[in-house]
This record gives structure tokens, sequence and C-alpha cells, in this order.
């Protein structure tokens, strides 16, 4: 198991995002569809905010109770990306090892850390997922 091989090699790469002028019907959209739990917020290349299922089920009734679509509606319309997003998220850049990665997660409880090039460049997103497939894989 070789804990020094960077996280480019684990990380999805093709990762789905939105800007923060989208609105949040394009964030639940993408979750939903895709079945992603994290979506990061790019303006112009940079990382600027993360978004999560649970984010967007905190503001919607997610699930709870069918044929709710009217109540989520108007809390949908009420708020923006920029409202909702955690800002300035912790990134990790795409050369760094599955054990900083493995680190940071169980230090600071995250459970997605968007992957940046050196320019700051979205890259991919890494999840603790990633990490435990690797870990199984590697036996």
């Amino acid at each position: 198991m070789n804990l020094d091989a960077k996280i480019s090699g684990i990380m999805t790469g093709n990762v789905y995002s939105v800007k923060p002028e989208d609105d949040l019907y394009r964030a639940i959209k993408l979750i939903r569809k895709y079945k992603i739990r994290h979506l990061p917020v790019v303006d112009q290349g940079t990382v600027v905010g993360i978004i999560s299922s649970t984010d967007l089920n905190r503001l919607t009734f997610g699930g709870i109770f069918d044929n709710q679509d009217g109540t989520d509606e108007a809390i949908l319309e009420m708020l923006s990306i920029p409202q909702v997003m955690t800002s300035r998220p912790r990134t990790v850049e795409e050369n760094q090892s599955i054990k900083e990665v493995a680190e940071i997660f169980a230090r600071e409880g995250f459970h997605a850390l968007p992957v940046v090039a050196e320019s700051g460049e979205l890259r991919g997103i890494v999840t603790t997922t990633d990490v435990i497939r690797f870990l199984l894989n590697s036996n």
C-alpha cells in the first residue's frame, strides 16, 4: 500500500460544478441526476465554495415528506448559491499524497475536498470514499 501515491490517482477528475450566479435548482438537479454528494462552486476557474447534498436537504424537506414541491420551490427561490455554500472551502493540490489527504479528513472532519492545481484551478474532487476504496484495493 503506497500512501505516498498522489491523490490525482484516486480523485474524480471530471467533476460537476456550479457558478455563484447559478440557481439552487441547478445544484439540486446535478446532485440528484449524477448521484453526487458534493458540488464545488467555481468562479472564473477558482473554487470559491462547496455545496453538499446535506446542505440542500437542510433547506428543503429533502425527501422527508413526499409531494412538498411547492414549499421547496419557495425556499429555493429565496436563497442563492452564495448564501447556502460553504465559502472558501479547504482545498488540496493534486500532487499531495493520499496519506496527507487522509490525515486532513481524520483531523478536520471533511468528507470531500476540491482538488486544485498550483494555479488554484479546479482539477477534481477527492472524498473519504475514494480513500477507503484505495485502502480496500491495496490489500
